[in-house]
């Protein structure tokens, strides 16, 4: 009797990605398959599969990571189904969690795939994905401003130099930079330590400044309805307007807000045994950076908007800590209310 294919066959890929080299694990949907390594390159794995998968239907998996998703694109234009995964979902089993070697992470990668276990991460298109490396790119200025800003200070602490009172604070007004750069010290050494530590806070802070600029200026270009949105919502300035629509993308996408506080980790953690159950405090997974941010802009928010305001006295008795994560989250709310409905927020209205 003659018999014909029902369905193409199916090659499940896992992949442990590095700079220098990638370990691939392949199997079909009847044999376990192999692992190797071969160069970082879409384009050889794709001459790989052609010769010896040539009538496959493929699926391709890797851990997101410092290599982007570059080979996710690539993958996609070849006509495959690619994953970008979170490297806490893929599960191991017993010794498998002590264990760990690259050749073990594509066989895991795989295994998981196969079996229908994975979930892609949101991957952005390129133009928000490179919008997000400036974002980035701002916070690690912010970083190296605090950090100089540090160091400036404790040299003064250092050698017994006492602040005036009127510029011993955060804001470091022209005054005080004036009041630095004349300041005398005995000896020339440490006013050239002091000068120089000087240019690198002026540099950052300068370039700070410009990079915050471009970021406003591009999202008020090209996501001007959206960000205009944001900012009529009480706490959320420009910068935690462009914060959001560089990391989270457009907030449409998520269902609802427990999938929203959720993908940004304000969201309680759970833990049940038995008749036990309790709460862990704020879940461990998270986009710590656009949480944080949430957290800082809360603060603003309850100066400036009486519901807030109401909302944060209602729960005062309680641990501060969980007020303001209580008062994020209902930001968090408002901000997806806010983009869903399209409609600009009204301080005073209650929701």
């Amino acid at each position: 009797m003659k018999t014909e294919h029902t369905a193409r066959p199916k090659l499940f890929i896992g992949i442990d990605i590095h700079k220098r080299s990638w370990k691939i694990h392949c199997s079909t949907d009847i044999s376990g398959g192999k692992t190797f390594s071969m160069p970082p390159s879409p384009e050889g794995l794709k001459n790989y599969v052609e010769k010896y998968f040539q009538d496959h239907q493929v699926i391709t998996a890797y851990e997101a990571g410092c290599c982007g998703y570059h080979a996710h694109r690539s993958f996609e234009s070849y006509g495959w189904r690619s994953l970008v995964v979170n490297p806490a979902d893929v599960h191991r089993k017993g010794k498998e969690k002590h264990t760990k070697t690259d050749r073990i992470d594509a066989q895991l990668i795989a295994r998981e795939l196969k079996d229908g276990r994975l979930d892609s991460i949101h991957v952005p298109d390129m133009e928000r994905e490179q919008l997000r490396s400036l974002f980035r790119r701002r916070n690690d200025l912010v970083k190296d401003y605090r950090r100089i800003k540090s160091l400036i200070k404790s040299q003064l602490l250092y050698f017994g130099v006492i602040v005036p009172e009127q510029y011993d604070n955060s804001h470091w007004s022209h005054g005080f930079r004036d009041w630095l750069d004349a300041l005398q010290f005995e000896y020339c050494p440490a006013r050239a330590t002091l000068d120089s530590r000087m240019r690198q806070f002026r540099f950052v802070d300068q370039d700070l400044r410009d990079v915050s600029t471009q970021l406003r200026r591009f999202c008020k270009t090209y996501y001007k309805k959206d960000y205009n949105l944001l900012g009529s919502i009480p706490g959320i300035g420009g910068i935690v307007a462009c914060g959001i629509l560089c990391e989270l993308g457009d907030l449409r996408r998520f269902r609802s807000l427990k999938h929203l506080s959720g993908y940004v980790g304000l969201a309680p953690g759970i833990y049940q045994s038995g008749d036990n159950l309790r709460t862990t405090g704020m879940t461990r997974r998270a986009h710590r950076l656009i949480r944080s941010y949430f957290i800082e802009a809360s603060w603003q928010a309850i100066r400036t908007d009486p519901i807030m305001q109401s909302y944060y006295r209602k729960h005062l008795g309680k641990n501060v800590k969980s007020i303001i994560v209580k008062v994020a989250r209902k930001l968090l709310s408002r901000t997806l209310a806010v983009i869903k409905t399209e409609t600009p927020y009204v301080i005073g209205v209650v929701e």
